[in-house]
């Protein structure tokens, strides 16, 4: 996902978008701890759209 689609969200998409990628991210470090996951680097990349997302956040609430 790009900063520029996230600026384009309001604060309740972001806040959704947020609630959503963290759940992915949890069940992401659930299946490589049984070791069911297929794309490790996709955990990295859950955790830069986090990133992402709270800076618009931030970016918002300034």
């Amino acid at each position: 996902m790009k900063a520029k689609e996230l600026r384009e969200m309001t604060a309740e998409e972001l806040n959704a978008k947020l609630t959503e990628l963290k759940k992915e991210l949890f069940n992401l470090r659930f299946q490589h701890a049984v070791n069911q996951l297929e794309n490790p680097h996709k955990m990295t990349e859950v955790k830069h759209d986090i990133a992402r997302v709270l800076t618009v956040l931030r970016e918002k609430n300034a």
